[in-house]
């Protein structure tokens, strides 16, 4: 993970959520390229929690 580019809140949401960590590290570049896209739109800690939900259950592409 380029740590430059990762908004602090989706690191901690995702440090948080075993699960959608192991997806997330399981991503192709691109793939994790989009999610973290959509991650520096987020607003809210709820919204980032969201995102990485979806991740887990593999809804967030």
């Amino acid at each position: 993970m380029d740590s430059d580019n990762v908004p602090i809140g989706f690191g901690l949401a995702l440090a948080m959520n075993e699960s959608a960590m192991e997806v997330y590290a399981a991503m192709t570049e691109t793939q994790k390229q989009a999610i973290l896209s959509r991650a520096h739109q987020v607003k809210s800690k709820k919204e980032m929690q969201e995102l990485v939900a979806g991740i887990a259950n593999d809804q967030a592409l």
